[in-house]
């Protein structure tokens, strides 16, 4: 089995949740961005993968088609809470691993309803028949103060990760929010629940990002190598729940299973890994999985904030797009586009929050319920 290369690949600016056009629209504004990237057409894929959650029903992937162009090729929609474009990515990496393709398209899309993800109403996740009437807000609550209890990690810490992410969407063109939000005000702002404020929560948006997959043999056949990114790893893991008795989700353990496997498919270490795009749905799961992702020893995320080491310049920039906390998270999109910003890097195409000389990058993401997945991502040119 040859190696797979991320050969084209785009986003969309997201936008506020509700206000795109319809999502097989917003889909293949994506899907036609990835292919003109690598001047490539409809017609040379040899499959769809496309992830999608609020419209599942409506197969997706089959009227993303309807608007590029119809031709017969076997379509796969999938759905896996916040993992769900990263679902569609691996789904896609697993048919060109296997042989079955050389060149195939994964598409992830989502339109939002506005409010808070997991806080029910319009936006939200219910997350009653798995964890009773717990949320997402009051999940990630609940982790932070587990770590501060632990560790000592403080609510300033916690909001530093906000400041962090929304400067570095300032310099992100296609980030929702492009502003700078100081620490006192991302501190003052409304509590929706302790430690994470409103400005430390993640904005439901609409969005969607696309990449073509294609075969180490057709790179060569197509001479694409030249911004062709190897997929070093991907790993999708669930956690395992019977060996705790749960209250509420755990949050880490399935991230720390999946880094594990990611690592050792990858053959490198922590240690090698250039950026990461992860899944700060809140300002405390960031904190949580440096430590999680093994780019720090448990208790010393806190000081990894402080010392702006997870900061564009810093050992190991963390979130450089402006994360779920700033530039979005449009659900099934977000797992394509975490790749997104890790190829741009490592193309060196990223403009002014261009991380220097990265090789290697990862992205993650988490679906409670529960899904994780993980990529790792090498510059070969």
């Amino acid at each position: 089995m040859g190696d797979v290369y991320v050969v084209g690949i785009d986003m969309t600016k997201f936008q506020k949740a509700g206000t795109g056009p319809a999502v097989d629209v917003l889909g293949a504004k994506a899907a036609l961005g990835a292919l003109d990237d690598c001047g490539l057409k409809i017609q040379d894929m040899q499959a769809l993968y496309c992830g999608n959650l609020y419209q599942a029903s409506g197969m997706v992937g089959q009227r993303i088609l309807q608007q590029i162009g119809q031709t017969g090729i076997p379509v796969v929609n999938v759905a896996n809470a916040c993992a769900t474009g990263a679902t569609a990515f691996r789904e896609g990496w697993a048919a060109v691993k296997a042989g079955l393709y050389d060149t195939v398209l994964a598409v992830g899309v989502e339109k939002m309803s506005a409010g808070l993800l997991g806080g029910g109403g319009s936006g939200g996740i219910s997350k009653e028949g798995l964890f009773g009437s717990s949320t997402m807000p009051a999940v990630f609550a609940e982790a932070g103060m587990e770590h501060s209890r632990k560790y000592g990690t403080t609510f300033e810490q916690f909001a530093k990760v906000s400041v962090k992410n929304h400067h570095h969407s300032t310099l992100n063109p296609k980030a929702m929010y492009q502003i700078e939000t100081p620490l006192d005000m991302v501190m003052g702002a409304e509590m929706i629940a302790y430690p994470n404020t409103k400005l430390m929560c993640s904005v439901n948006v609409d969005g969607s990002a696309a990449a073509v997959l294609m075969s180490e043999k057709k790179v060569k056949e197509l001479g694409l190598g030249k911004r062709a990114v190897k997929v070093r790893a991907s790993v999708m893991t669930s956690d395992p729940w019977q060996e705790r008795d749960l209250v509420m989700p755990d949050v880490n353990t399935c991230t720390r299973l999946a880094a594990k496997q990611a690592y050792e498919m990858a053959g490198i270490g922590a240690d090698d890994i250039d950026l990461i795009e992860l899944h700060d749905c809140f300002a405390t799961a960031e904190i949580l999985h440096y430590e999680n992702l093994g780019i720090c020893k448990d208790g010393e995320a806190g000081k990894m904030i402080d010392t702006g080491a997870v900061a564009l310049g810093g050992k190991v920039p963390v979130n450089v797009s402006g994360g779920l906390l700033s530039k979005g998270h449009p659900l099934g999109a977000t797992g394509i586009a975490n790749i997104f910003e890790v190829v741009t890097h490592l193309r060196g195409e990223a403009g002014k929050r261009q991380v220097e000389g990265a090789r290697f990058g990862l992205t993650h993401v988490i679906g409670l319920g529960s899904a994780c997945g993980i990529h790792i991502l090498e510059k070969v040119a």
